[in-house]
């Protein structure tokens, strides 16, 4: 099957960009994480990911590089296998500009030509090992693991993905998805991560599913369906320009996947890893050297220490796993 990858990048060193940024800033109330610039800034890794489709993945069919416009200054964009997409092409223009991902990430399913199945990656998900398209799909299908997820904490994220369950049960009825997908949702292969599934059969009312923070395989047509079961809320909130308690996330989508039964049960945990750079920065560079997973995360935060030597010390991890430039690179 044809398969693409799509990746939304930005680089927040554009004078144009800040001057936008500060703009709506300033007229918009924000949270302090919605605007931090761990969100935005680039850490110069971006060319490893390109590396890393050419090298571990070049059965790809196409690469969806989507920006507001902007384009790494090493990047061949004459690559026959690239395709640029700027926000103004899938985005209405009434949300723009925006600097809210969860908003980006929604119109996907825009992109001019973009297969209906396709894998979704922010610009912090990286292949450092071969993976086949068994590994995204199989029998036609996402591989995906339906586990729920509980989180007393109530992190910001956490609400945000419970906005998500609040839609999910006007239109699934737990119980019944339970039982019709039974095999895929009780699947041996997802071991202890699916505890609270036994926990909480009975229990009438979806609550969040683990949302394993890496590549994300979807089919285009899922987009399609729940906006035209939800484009009232979708759209609504398309006018967020920067995160706020009441977004939907695009676990939205993949809980509609999952609840649809338009999955192949695949334990993700066992391939693929995040690394929180600001707590486990060794654990990351020891990842990358040694291929440790298929797919990692590396995930960036303001409160890194040594932030320099530590991107340092990724990019020497890279280059010994990936030393030759991309079809990609110029």
């Amino acid at each position: 099957m044809d398969i693409d990858f799509v990746i939304t990048w930005v680089d927040m060193n554009s004078p144009k960009w800040r001057e936008e940024f500060a703009k709506y800033q300033a007229k918009e109330e924000t949270e302090k994480n919605g605007v931090s610039q761990a969100r935005f800034r680039d850490n110069g890794l971006l060319k490893y990911w390109f590396r890393g489709v050419d090298r571990f993945a070049p059965w790809v069919r196409r690469i969806h590089f989507i920006t507001c416009g902007q384009t790494p200054d090493w990047l061949d964009v004459n690559n026959p296998k690239l395709h640029l997409v700027d926000h103004r092409e899938i985005i209405p223009e009434q949300f723009l500009p925006t600097f809210n991902s969860v908003v980006i990430e929604r119109y996907i399913h825009k992109i001019p030509s973009l297969a209906e199945h396709f894998v979704y990656f922010n610009d912090d998900f990286y292949l450092t090992n071969f993976v086949g398209q068994e590994r995204f799909f199989k029998d036609g299908l996402p591989c995906d693991i339906a586990a729920f997820s509980y989180n007393p904490s109530w992190s910001q994220w956490y609400k945000r993905i419970k906005n998500n369950s609040l839609l999910i049960n006007r239109h699934f009825d737990k119980k019944e998805v339970m039982r019709r997908y039974h095999d895929k949702w009780f699947d041996k292969r997802y071991g202890g991560k699916a505890v609270w599934n036994y926990l909480l059969y009975f229990y009438g009312q979806f609550i969040p599913l683990r949302t394993p923070h890496n590549a994300q395989p979807y089919l285009k047509t899922t987009f399609d369906e729940v906006w035209d079961a939800m484009g009232k809320e979708l759209t609504e909130t398309s006018s967020n320009r920067f995160r706020v308690r009441t977004d939907l996330t695009p676990e939205l989508f993949r809980t509609w996947q999952i609840c649809r039964g338009n999955f192949s049960p695949y334990n993700t945990y066992t391939d693929t890893k995040m690394f929180p750079l600001m707590i486990r920065p060794r654990q990351a560079v020891k990842a990358v050297r040694n291929q440790s997973y298929k797919l990692v995360c590396l995930n960036d935060n303001v409160h890194i220490r040594h932030y320099d030597a530590v991107l340092d010390r990724l990019r020497m991890a890279f280059e010994e796993i990936l030393p030759e430039k991309s079809g990609f690179e110029i």
